[in-house]
């Protein structure tokens, strides 16, 4: 039996099907406004991975506030991509019909990605709004007033073999513990001198800090450091690859690519 089509499950997959899901990947990214979707260091299993990952967890979001939208006959849905076509010119859609496989569970199927200006928006008497992640924008800048607590035991035991890269991957924990501390120190101070420097990331429900890890060139980002907010300080007791941390960067927005590339 289907899904009932008021029922928002947490997976994309699980809310809609979605045939060709390569090949319509592919025809967003070339509506949307341009942006590198790839990774840099991470094997790809598709071609626009950033993407399949902010569609992703866009719907979870979505699901969460309860933002698709039904048309009055109850036989279409959409939601806000998020996501604007070339030059900004509009906000693009995702529309659903029916499923009619009765051998896959969902209740709808995909249809379409469209502009919001395009003639099948009309079966909705409401345009769904966009997915939202933070209601206090201090959240998304750094304050540098803030003393910063480093478990930088812990950023090495549990990344050192996964995410950091050679040769600091072979170096004894002691000596990588006081590189480390002083690369982040580095990057405190450069915050002080540009708050963009953090940029803002979203996880469990909560805004996060990314700051670069410059371990080899004072100009390049290896690792990103994860801070989060406990009031009166910042914590941080992790790390994230670049891959990793464009992805959950990208969620927000189009990151500021000072230090953040893909």
């Amino acid at each position: 039996m289907k899904n009932d089509k008021f029922d928002l499950p947490d997976d994309f997959k699980s809310f809609a099907l979605m045939p060709k899901y390569t090949e319509n990947i592919k025809h967003l990214q070339s509506i949307a406004e341009f942006e590198d979707w790839t990774y840099q260091n991470t094997p790809m299993e598709s071609e626009f991975p950033i993407l399949e990952n902010y569609l992703k967890y866009t719907y979870k979001r979505i699901a969460e506030e309860k933002k698709v939208s039904f048309s009055k006959d109850e036989k279409y849905a959409c939601f806000d991509t998020g996501l604007v076509t070339q030059k900004q010119r509009e906000p693009i859609y995702i529309l659903f019909t029916e499923n009619k496989l009765l051998d896959h569970q969902c209740y709808w199927h995909f249809w379409k990605f469209s502009r919001k200006g395009e003639h099948d928006m009309k079966n909705f008497t409401k345009i769904p709004e966009m997915a939202f992640y933070f209601d206090n924008p201090a959240k998304l800048v750094y304050d540098t007033k803030k003393d910063l607590v480093v478990n930088i035991e812990h950023i090495i035991y549990d990344n050192k073999e996964d995410r950091f890269p050679e040769p600091y991957r072979s170096m004894p924990d002691y000596n990588l513990s006081n590189y480390v501390d002083g690369c982040i120190n580095s990057s405190l101070e450069r915050l002080k001198r540009n708050y963009k420097i953090a940029v803002p990331q979203y996880y469990k429900n909560n805004i996060q800090l990314l700051i670069p890890l410059c371990l080899a060139n004072p100009n390049t980002a290896d690792l990103a450091i994860v801070v989060e907010d406990y009031g009166t300080m910042y914590r941080a007791s992790t790390c994230l690859t670049l891959d990793m941390a464009i992805n959950n960067a990208r969620l927000l927005a189009k990151p500021d690519r000072d230090w953040l590339k893909p």
